[in-house]
């Protein structure tokens, strides 16, 4: 599919807004930049803890990771796995769906969601660096620019939260949190190039997100009574179902179709809209501070992103 290729029928002057590739994009991306405000939200409402919140995230989001990995994939997508296949998407399960979420998590209970998203954003870097390790290949002098300018953009955006959020040592642990989620990430990044092409999307994302559910379960269990469970308030349960439903389920199918209409690069590029769209919730919905140091950290983490990926594709 080309990067420009949409939908025979589809008539950009006359077609519907859900049609729309470059609509779907933006609405993806601010879904998922919602989750940490409903996180937040959720801590904020009860005295919850992170295993519990993905529990519930992760048990509410279950009957559609299990639609996904059937009929939600395509047909000639469904044929029988091999072992190596199910032990490929049981370690995407357990890297993207199950470490990641719960390392974001823990961090959001010390750092802004402005921060967190930020952190999250420069898994791209990481995904690079990992794979020129791999294949013992040196990093292009152009993608080190973009990586200083990023890494620059993260030191802005912890000064802010430091300024605004509280002492140095919960904003240090917080940030270390989510850098571990972006590493955990960007395994699962690398990791879904050797199966997506066989597997397909929909299906990979199923069958990942069923077996983190199933781990996430497995942990509850082991460190708390279901019981507790009943004492949880409605909010922290609303909370949830949307971080399930808005933040996880819908912006997987939106950007299913948007790439269908846009393809991967042109979703891709537009998703960077991300940090931006969680830092102004933040401020609108959370009442987080806002500062030109943040505004500044963010430019340079969006741009040395951006900088990083031109520099890769020349």
């Amino acid at each position: 599919m080309s990067d420009a290729q949409t939908l025979p029928f589809a008539d950009p002057a006359t077609e519907p807004w859900y049609h729309d590739g470059r609509m779907l994009a933006m609405l993806s991306a601010a879904a998922f930049s919602l989750k940490a405000i409903f996180v937040k939200l959720a801590y904020a409402a009860y005295p919850v803890d992170a295993v519990t919140l993905l529990l519930l995230r992760m048990s509410i989001a279950l009957p559609a990771f299990v639609w996904l990995a059937t009929a939600g994939s395509p047909a000639a997508k469904r044929q029988p796995l091999t072992r190596r296949q199910w032990g490929g998407l049981i370690a995407l399960g357990l890297l993207g769906y199950y470490l990641s979420s719960l390392f974001d998590f823990i961090g959001l209970m010390t750092i802004s969601a402005g921060l967190e998203r930020l952190i999250l954003f420069t898994y791209p870097t990481v995904v690079l660096l990992l794979e020129a390790s791999w294949r013992k290949r040196p990093v292009p002098r152009g993608v080190w620019l973009g990586m200083a300018l990023t890494y620059l953009g993260l030191v802005a955006a912890f000064g802010h939260d430091l300024r605004h959020q509280g002492e140095l040592a919960a904003v240090l642990v917080g940030a270390g949190w989510v850098f571990l989620s972006s590493l955990t990430y960007s395994g699962y990044y690398l990791g879904t190039a050797a199966l997506i092409g066989r597997v397909g999307s929909a299906r990979l994302a199923g069958i990942a997100g069923g077996a983190a559910a199933l781990f996430v379960i497995a942990h509850f269990a082991l460190t708390h009574p279901f019981t507790a469970l009943a004492a949880l308030p409605a909010a922290v349960w609303g909370w949830s179902a949307a971080m399930a439903i808005v933040s996880t389920v819908l912006p997987i199918w939106l950007a299913a179709r948007a790439v269908e209409r846009l393809g991967a690069g042109h979703t891709a590029a537009i998703g960077a809209l991300g940090p931006a769209l969680t830092i102004v919730f933040g401020w609108i919905i959370l009442g987080e501070a806002f500062s030109l140091m943040q505004l500044a950290g963010m430019a340079l983490v969006i741009g040395g992103v951006w900088w990083v990926g031109r520099s890769k594709a020349g």
